[in-house]
């Protein structure tokens, strides 16, 4: 049980009967992973920090940048440069340092997702990222950790539960999105990912209290201020093509790079073949062989797979190299 000088912080919680002592007990007692410290989650660190969370593991590999700052309210001028999740560690130690936050500088790929997932109790995708979306509610799915994932666009957004229980992320979204963009090239308000890291936040406090109907199988759609929720708890899982990460791969596999030489002078691996517009025609790999498709962000190798299972059976796998291959 938490301290005095714990409690008056917590007291204005505390007094509802949706939390009391043993609540509060749940919540100091709770892991949480948190993938991304950028619009999604700047708001939704804030806010689970300012209720006690007992643990936070925090991974993001990139650095502050000026043009995060109108959505990212966390960060300071002084911070530029710095890596997000050591500076997103460092300012929930100053709004409460009762909360222990691991700051990783890194990626979330398919090699660590399965050990991060494995020691949370609860995972937040705020990572701005198809593959790490898609990787995550793999790994919940397979773990039985609910996941709490956003994604924000321009004016519009949403904010779901899965796995844990619920149906994960594929069984909404079985198929790649219309367009790769991301608030990087589409833009986005600061106020639309506030609310939703935030959403994500309030979400997860309902999974760890109990609270009833559980957040786990809703969904929430912002549509530029219009908001609109509703459940998928029956929906079916789907399959599709699942992410690798780059040292999972095997020396037999037939790995095809989809990008142009221009975009990455260097390939996935020295023998990938550079295939841009693989898919739909293309070599086939041998019947024994895996297919790795490789691209940036995995839309590319997605839509690829989905070319290629029409004329071949075997097994197709997505690589996300990011913008550092």
């Amino acid at each position: 049980m938490a301290d005095g000088n714990a409690m008056n912080r917590y007291l204005r919680q505390m007094v509802l009967p949706e939390v009391g002592a043993g609540g509060q007990d749940r919540i100091e007692a709770a892991h949480v992973l948190i993938v991304g410290a950028g619009g999604l989650g700047v708001p939704a660190l804030q806010y689970l920090a300012g209720a006690g969370i007992g643990r936070i593991t925090l991974i993001d590999a990139d650095t502050v940048e000026e043009t995060n700052l109108h959505r990212q309210p966390l960060y300071r001028m002084k911070d530029v440069g710095l890596p997000k999740a050591r500076a997103a560690a460092q300012a929930v130690a100053r709004l409460n340092p009762l909360v222990r936050v691991h700051a990783l500088i890194d990626r979330l790929t398919p090699a660590n997702a399965p050990a991060l997932v494995t020691a949370a109790d609860i995972v937040l995708d705020c990572a701005d990222s198809y593959a790490a979306s898609y990787t995550l509610s793999d790994a919940c799915l397979a773990l039985g950790r609910p996941l709490i994932s956003a994604s924000a666009l321009g004016l519009s957004g949403y904010v779901g539960g899965f796995c844990g229980g619920a149906p994960s992320l594929r069984a909404v979204f079985p198929d790649a999105p219309d367009s790769g963009q991301t608030c990087a090239t589409a833009g986005v308000l600061g106020p639309v990912v506030g609310m939703l890291g935030a959403m994500q936040a309030q979400m997860a406090l309902g999974v760890m209290l109990g609270l009833a109907p559980s957040p786990l199988g809703q969904m929430t759609r912002l549509d530029n201020g219009r908001i609109t929720q509703f459940r998928f708890d029956n929906a079916p899982e789907t399959p599709g093509p699942r992410f690798v990460a780059l040292e999972d791969l095997r020396e037999t596999d037939l790995v095809i790079d989809l990008r142009p030489k221009d975009e990455a002078p260097r390939k996935a691996t020295p023998d990938a073949l550079r295939i841009p517009g693989y898919g739909a025609t293309g070599p086939l790999p041998d019947p024994d062989q895996r297919v790795v498709l490789a691209c940036r962000s995995g839309l590319r190798s997605w839509r690829a797979a989905d070319q290629l299972a029409r004329r071949w059976p075997g097994e197709i796998t997505l690589l996300a190299l990011g913008d550092s291959e």
